[in-house]
């Protein structure tokens, strides 16, 4: 199994000639070194609807091909943008075949901003995914606030590689970040969603470094990194 960091808050899970990309967010990430037309995927997960997660999900969705999956609110919106879709809801399972992804709490909010005629659309609650591939299980947090159930899910659930938000301002920054880490107790930790924009920008070696400290793994991984595993 292959992951691969596309910047921000986008991961891309690969086993064999299949992939799912969680949050595609390239043509407008300063820091991105793929381009959404080059991507190639079999399905797309979204955590919530703000434009920094879903800015390239229609057009890649399109052109591969490729269900979007998200809460049911979000999931509409993305079919009226011609996307085939996959809606669920908090706690829910879906099975993509070569993978299944369960959809569990984040606490953030979750809106489409139009700027012309300054209105929001509601899109449902934020979420963040635990991806069972090949024998292991992979968490993408969301964009999310420390919250107490998060040691409810490390409990529940073993933990191979969990993605967490760092950057703080928008969610939870890295002091939080690190008794988040505790709690989901995973195998490694690697920090996501810090150091896109100014707001956002983190120390994430020195993160990783304090989860150490704490008897956690960490890894820093820059946009286009990959990450190879063998399968249990």
């Amino acid at each position: 199994m292959k992951i691969q960091f596309h910047g921000h808050a986008c991961i891309q899970i690969s086993t064999g000639d299949k992939s799912l990309v969680i949050d595609p967010f390239l043509s407008g990430n300063p820091v991105a070194v793929m381009k959404p037309e080059a991507l190639k995927t079999d399905a797309i997960l979204l955590t919530h609807a703000h434009q920094d997660h879903i800015q390239d999900a229609a057009p890649v969705a399109i052109a591969n091909d490729a269900p979007i999956v998200a809460i049911v609110e979000l999931a509409t919106y993305m079919s009226w943008q011609g996307a085939k879709t996959i809606g669920m809801n908090m706690g829910g399972t879906v099975d993509l075949g070569f993978a299944k992804a369960k959809m569990v709490q984040a606490f953030h909010s979750s809106g489409i901003v139009d700027m012309e005629t300054k209105q929001i659309m509601y899109a449902g609650m934020p979420a963040g995914y635990l991806v069972f591939v090949d024998g292991l299980t992979i968490l993408h947090a969301g964009d999310t606030s420390l919250f107490s159930d998060m040691k409810l899910i490390g409990e529940r659930h073993s933990i191979d590689i969990a993605f967490i938000p760092i950057g703080d301002h928008y969610t939870m920054g890295p002091g939080d970040a690190l008794q988040a880490a505790a709690w989901y107790n995973a195998k490694l930790t690697i920090p996501i969603h810090h150091s896109t924009f100014p707001p956002i920008k983190q120390d994430a070696e020195l993160f990783v470094r304090r989860l150490e400290e704490q008897g956690l793994k960490g890894k820093v991984m820059a946009p286009g990194d990959e990450l190879t595993l063998e399968a249990n």
